[in-house]
């Protein structure tokens, strides 16, 4: 399964990530969506998993959930929002860490990006930057890669140039 990993696109949907995504078989989309519209654009475009962010209104939290847990290509997922990072997560992360951690924990809202393993939870821990154009981040990211049988494969990390 193929996968592309965008967060914090506040309301912007870079028409190039159409292309970049075509032979993806999912869109994750890690909170902060900014507008129904993107929301609808990439559900039209491929199947997409969704969580809502903190600056998602009324819409958008109707039809995504704060916190998502799934499982794919044999491995277990938990994708939230405000998730922090390994040696700093969130309270509702950790609290979710501690019980059961994931294989991969999707995070987003800080528009860095990162792919860390975290050896304390065996777990990886990613968080594709921001693809929007609001927010502090110098340039627009993403993250693409494919997840079978059992492993995370054939990582990418996506430019889309700067905020402007």
């Amino acid at each position: 399964m193929k996968i592309g990993l965008i967060s914090d696109t506040h309301g912007y949907l870079d028409p190039r990530l159409f292309e970049l995504f075509a032979d993806c078989d999912e869109i994750w989309h890690s909170g902060d969506i900014g507008s129904i519209d993107v929301l609808n654009a990439l559900r039209r475009f491929k199947p997409t998993r969704a969580v809502y962010g903190n600056i998602d209104g009324g819409e958008v939290r109707f039809s995504t959930p704060a916190v998502e847990r799934f499982e794919v290509g044999g491995m277990d997922i938990m994708m939230m929002h405000i998730g922090g990072y390994p040696g700093n997560y969130s309270p509702q992360a950790l609290s979710e860490m501690m019980k059961k951690p994931p294989q991969i924990f999707v995070a987003g809202h800080s528009h860095i990006l990162k792919v860390i393993y975290d050896k304390k939870y065996n777990c990886l821990h990613l968080n594709p930057g921001a693809c929007g154009r609001y927010g502090f981040h110098l340039v627009r990211t993403a993250l693409r890669f494919e997840i079978a049988d059992g492993e995370v494969r054939n990582m990418e990390v996506i430019e889309l140039g700067k905020r402007k």
